[in-house]
C-alpha cells in the first residue's frame, strides 16, 4: 500500500480517491458479515485488507480457501479479488491500520452470562486505534451497538492517547450492517442501509463511499445514535412479534387450533405481518438486540416491559419442546429417561452453518438432564462435534436406533424428507417445532405426533 494519506474529511478528496480507486480500506473483523463486507469493497476496485485475530481464518483466506460456503455468490467474488490482489488478510493490526484511509469495524457484540451486551472487542480495537490510527482517517462502525455508544464511549477511547481529536483529525460514523446470514449477497445488493456520522459532513462522506460500493438506497440519519436506534428497533420488532405468536401458539395448542392455519388466513389482511412460532429465537442478532435496548433502558432509568416479556417468552420455548416430548412419551410403554432421541438441526436458523445462541443447545441440555441419550443430524455439521456430540453422517443410519425425533431447525433438506422414514424409529414419535409437517398426514402415517402450536 502507498503511504500517501487521503483527507477523509474532504468530500472532493474522497470522491477523487474512489474514482481513481486509490482509497485504501481496512476491515477489522472478517467473520460472517465482515468478510462479505471486505469482499464487497475489494470487488469495487478498492485495495482492501482484512484484519482478524483468528490465524487459521487469515491463513485460509490468503491461501484462497473461502470459509463461508453457505453464502451463495461470494465464492466467485472471493476468487476474483484474491486473483486480482485486491484483497488479503492479516492478524497484524499495527501494520494494516496506519496504511489505510478507511477503517471499517465489523466486530461481534455478544452478551455475557448476565445478558449484558459485551462490547469488549470494539473497546479493545478502539484502544489500539488510539495509538496507531493515522490522522485524518475515517472509522466506520458496522457492528450493532446501543444508541449512544459511539458518542459516549467509542470516541473517548480512540481519543485517550491525546494524539487524536474527533472532528479535528479523526472522523467517525456508522453504517449498521443489514444482512441475513445465508442471504448476505442478496441483502447487500437490495436492502437499504442507514448512515450516521459525527456530523452531517461525515455522514455525506460515508454515504458517498457506500454509494460507490453498494448499489442500494442509503438513508442519512441525523447522527450515529439515531442510526443505531433504527437498527435495533427493526430487529427487536421481530423478536417481540415472534414472542407474541409463540405465546398464542401455546394457547392454540390447548384449544385444538392449528397456529399455521391461523397465520395463513391472517396474512390476507393487508396490514398483518406474519411471524412464526418455534423452539426459540437464536443467532447473533435478535436476542442480543433486545438485551441491548433493555441495557440502555436500565442505564437511563426507562422501562421496556414489552421487550422484557417477549424475551422471557422466547427463552421458555425450549422447555415447551421438552413438555411436548414428555407428553408424546406417555403414549408408549418406554420411559423418556434413557431413551435415544434424534435432534434434526442445530443451526439457529434454516440453511446456514451457525449455532450462535441456538435454542437447540438448551433443548439438548434439558434432555440430557433427564438422562436422554441425544443424537444429532444436521447437514451443515456432518461428522463434526457440536455440544459434545458427534453429528451423524446421515439420517438413514441413525433413524432406526432412536425412540423419537425432534425437528428443531427447518433446513430445506428436512422439508423434503419422506415422512414414512420416521416409521423406522423404535417408537414413531415425531416432534415438529417448526411447522413443516402436516399433522393430519403424520396421523395418517400412524406417527405419535406433536407439533408446536398445531393443536390436538
Amino acid at each position: 500500500m502507498s503511504n500517501m494519506k487521503i483527507n477523509m474529511n474532504n468530500l472532493d478528496d474522497v470522491l477523487k480517491s474512489l474514482n481513481s480507486q486509490t482509497l485504501r480500506v481496512c476491515v477489522i473483523g472478517i467473520g460472517r458479515i465482515g468478510l462479505p463486507t471486505a469482499l464487497s469493497f475489494a470487488k469495487s476496485g478498492l485495495e482492501t485488507i482484512g484484519v482478524d485475530i483468528n490465524q487459521k481464518l487469515v491463513d485460509n483466506v490468503n491461501s484462497g480457501k473461502f470459509p463461508l460456503k453457505d453464502e451463495p455468490g461470494y465464492n466467485e467474488i472471493f476468487d476474483d479479488v484474491i486473483k486480482n490482489k485486491k484483497f488479503s488478510a492479516t492478524t497484524n493490526i499495527e501494520n494494516a491500520v496506519p496504511n489505510s484511509d478507511l477503517i471499517v469495524l465489523s466486530l461481534p457484540t455478544p452478551m455475557d452470562e448476565n445478558n449484558v451486551p459485551d462490547y469488549s472487542a470494539l473497546k479493545t480495537v478502539a484502544s489500539k486505534l488510539s495509538d496507531i490510527l493515522s490522522p485524518n482517517s475515517l472509522v466506520i462502525v458496522e457492528s450493532t451497538i446501543e444508541p449512544g455508544f459511539i458518542e459516549d464511549e467509542m470516541i473517548s477511547i480512540i481519543s485517550k492517547s491525546g494524539r487524536l481529536n474527533a472532528e479535528k483529525n479523526f472522523f467517525i460514523g456508522v453504517c449498521p450492517e443489514n444482512a441475513n446470514p445465508g442471504e448476505i449477497l442478496h441483502d447487500f445488493t437490495n436492502l437499504p442501509r442507514l448512515v450516521g456520522g459525527i456530523n452531517s459532513d461525515i455522514a455525506k462522506i460515508i454515504k458517498s463511499i457506500y454509494n460507490f460500493v453498494f448499489s442500494v438506497e442509503l438513508v442519512e440519519m441525523p447522527n450515529c445514535k439515531t442510526a443505531n436506534a433504527v437498527k435495533l428497533t427493526t430487529n427487536v420488532f421481530r423478536d417481540i412479534n415472534i414472542a407474541f405468536i409463540s405465546e398464542l401458539s401455546l394457547m392454540f395448542e390447548k384449544l385444538g387450533i392449528d397456529t399455521n392455519k391461523v397465520l395463513e388466513a391472517a396474512t390476507k389482511k393487508y396490514n398483518f405481518q406474519v411471524h412464526y412460532p418455534g423452539a426459540g429465537v437464536g443467532g447473533p442478532c435478535l436476542p442480543i438486540n433486545s438485551y441491548q435496548l433493555l441495557n440502555t433502558a436500565k442505564r437511563i432509568g426507562s422501562n421496556l416491559s414489552i421487550i422484557e416479556s417477549g424475551r422471557k417468552i422466547n427463552e421458555k420455548m425450549p422447555q415447551h419442546v421438552i413438555e411436548l416430548t414428555m407428553n408424546a412419551f406417555e403414549e408408549i410403554p418406554e420411559s423418556l429417561s434413557t431413551s435415544h432421541i434424534l435432534i434434526l438441526g442445530v443451526s439457529y436458523k434454516p440453511n446456514v452453518k451457525d449455532i450462535q445462541l441456538t435454542p437447540a443447545e438448551e433443548i439438548i441440555k434439558k434432555l440430557q438432564e433427564k438422562n436422554v441419550i441425544v443424537h444429532i443430524y444436521d447437514p451443515y455439521f456432518t461428522s463434526t462435534e457440536v455440544f459434545g456430540i458427534v453429528i451423524e453422517k446421515n439420517i438413514e443410519d441413525i433413524i432406526s436406533k432412536v425412540d423419537a425425533t425432534i425437528i428443531v431447525t427447518a433446513h430445506n433438506e428436512f422439508k423434503k424428507l419422506d415422512i414414512s422414514l420416521f416409521k423406522q424409529m423404535k417408537h414413531p414419535i415425531l416432534i415438529d417445532t417448526r411447522g413443516i409437517i402436516d399433522p393430519l398426514f403424520a396421523k395418517e402415517q400412524k406417527l405419535i405426533f406433536r407439533g408446536l402450536g398445531r393443536g390436538e
